[in-house]
């Protein structure tokens, strides 16, 4: 079939196809807006945002009726704080997800690189050595990460949990000696974790810088605009010229090194890093913010405004649940539940077409 005539579906959520060739010119006024890659004609995650929305506001206005304290100043700033480090880890899933995949090793990084850091400042490596030493690591796993699935068609789901299995069971068994490893005394990340700016902890700052600098790069780079092309459809994207590849792999970095941020804001905040940590709900917590924002499974969809909403309900409900002294194993039941409506709502807002569903499951 001559490549004029080759049919293609850029957008799932439209409902004209178009031709390869004539794509070409017009691909990016044709399908995709200015704000943030999303197609003009896709209301359904618009409709998703405004539900979370609603729901964070009216959990808010029921604490602060019903559970004494919720509204003190110190609770709100935990809670801001709290969803500070799972909204940095947000973004990095979601911009993962959006190129239709998924990280699961994540948490096994931000935990493993930051504890190994902070063990070579104890065993006299100097700052600016064990800094380099880790992040050409988190690199590198990203990196492993992205090539395995992009070149050698490797699921996602099965490369990301191996890869942070590994992580986890090689640093903790070769490199650390015990399972939580603490900040040297007057390291400065000590000092970034007692500064405050008009009272509010400097990990909130960092959240919204980091956060900004995602929209941007979704918004307006072209390596942005690549990841909504490649999620909605890698097929077509790669007709067309786009280095879907590559692009991949970049994604699976990006999601490394802010997992990585986010192990040292930890760090800063509690002085020490807990390894073990991978053991707990955290990555599911981070999964649960991504999808229940609106950023759809299906790829190509969503943004960073729907990491930042999705964190607010969740963070605020997990507050709620503390204050109000729910069980840990309650709190698991409430959180699946709310998973598994999320994702039955964006398997329904947002369908795989026959081209989408052959690409097959992330």
């Amino acid at each position: 079939m001559p490549v004029s005539d080759r049919r293609v579906s850029l957008c799932g959520s439209c409902a004209e196809n178009y031709t390869v060739a004539s794509v070409v010119p017009d691909i990016r006024r044709v399908l995709f807006n200015a704000a943030g890659g999303e197609c003009r004609m896709n209301l359904n995650t618009f409709n998703q945002e405004r539900i979370v929305l609603i729901a964070a506001v009216l959990v808010m206005l029921f604490a602060a009726i019903a559970l004494p304290g919720f509204l003190n100043a110190s609770n709100l700033i935990s809670i801001v704080r709290s969803i500070s480090v799972l909204g940095i880890l947000a973004l990095g899933m979601a911009i993962v997800i959006i190129g239709r995949g998924i990280d699961l090793s994540m948490v096994a990084i931000m935990a493993m690189s930051v504890a190994w850091y902070l063990q070579m400042l104890h065993t006299g490596y100097g700052e600016a050595e064990a800094l380099l030493l880790v992040l050409v690591a988190v690199i590198f796993i990203g990196a492993v990460n992205g090539f395995l699935v992009a070149y050698a068609d490797v699921p996602p789901i099965f490369v990301t949990l191996a890869s942070g299995l590994f992580v986890f069971g090689f640093v903790r068994s070769q490199i650390i000696p015990s399972d939580a490893v603490t900040v040297p005394a007057g390291h400065w990340l000590e000092t970034l974790g007692a500064y405050r700016l008009a009272g509010i902890p400097v990990d909130v700052f960092v959240f919204f810088a980091l956060a900004a600098a995602s929209f941007v790069f979704l918004r307006f780079t072209k390596w942005g605009r690549y990841v909504y092309y490649a999620g909605d459809n890698p097929v077509a994207a790669r007709n067309i010229g786009i280095p879907v590849r590559p692009m991949l792999v970049l994604r699976y970095v990006l999601s490394a090194l802010l997992s990585f941020i986010a192990g040292m804001l930890t760090a800063a905040s509690l002085l020490s890093i807990q390894t073990r940590v991978i053991n707990s709900n955290l990555l599911y917590d981070v999964i649960l913010v991504t999808v229940i924002g609106g950023i759809g499974l299906s790829g190509g969809k969503g943004g960073v405004r729907n990491v930042l909403i999705g964190a607010a309900l969740i963070g605020i409900l997990l507050n709620v649940m503390t204050i109000a002294n729910i069980s840990l194993l309650f709190q698991n039941l409430i959180k699946s539940t709310i998973l598994l409506a999320a994702i039955i709502l964006d398997g329904w807002l947002n369908p795989r077409d026959e081209q989408t569903a052959q690409q097959g499951d992330i």
